[in-house]
């Protein structure tokens, strides 16, 4: 496979995942928080557009800009300040409106969706309801930001489907693509003269 001036083909098999801001809590998300053994402080609590989020004994928390282990290990704190004794805390994130991902191109409902729990590509097309009879299985493409660069990972979603590739992590910020797009565009030639993919390929695009 050779590069251009456009595109580098990259020596690699997946997409490097983004820097920071993934599974970053923002306003108005909302989180199951359970307390093992203590099912009347298992509930679901949605942040507030301030970012704060109100919880038994422990009253108003700042949780925007935390990752859901912050979160936990500062409730399990206050909890055991006498409310509850070495508490065991998991907080998940049910559904966001901060944190999203875009799917474009030939998927029944193309569109804007939330980026909750672990995503992988199959999980993600899933979303928008699959691909539609008319899309490229073949050349499923994913960007991704990661720092100043920009990245594209090409798949092929047959094969991922058969366990013959592993399905890839798909992480907030991120833009899949089916089919045509002026983003997809950028790597047209290289995916055009690509052999069938007998592994993922990687790209970093030029700005």
């Amino acid at each position: 496979m050779t590069s251009t001036q456009f595109v580098t083909v990259l020596d690699a098999d997946t997409l490097p995942a983004p820097v920071t801001g993934t599974g970053i809590l923002g306003p108005l998300d909302k989180l199951r928080v359970d307390v093992f053994g203590v099912e009347e402080l298992t509930r679901e609590v949605q942040i507030d557009g301030s970012g704060r989020m109100s919880y038994p004994f422990i009253g108003s928390i700042e949780v925007a800009g935390q990752a859901p282990a912050d979160v936990e290990a500062l409730i399990a704190s206050r909890l055991s300040e006498g409310y509850v004794r070495n508490p065991q805390v998991s907080v998940n994130l049910v559904d966001t409106v901060s944190q999203t991902i875009a799917i474009e191109g030939e998927v029944e409902s193309p569109g804007i969706y939330a980026a909750a729990g672990q995503l992988t590509l199959l999980r993600a097309l899933a979303l928008a309801g699959g691909p539609t009879d008319f899309a490229l299985r073949d050349q499923v493409v994913v960007f991704r930001d990661v720092g100043e660069d920009r990245y594209a990972g090409v798949y092929d979603l047959e094969a991922v489907r058969r366990g013959a590739l592993a399905d890839p992590r798909i992480y907030a910020n991120d833009t899949i693509v089916l089919g045509d797009s002026p983003r997809r565009r950028a790597i047209d030639q290289l995916v055009t003269i690509a052999p069938v993919l007998a592994s993922p390929l990687v790209i970093l695009l030029t700005r």
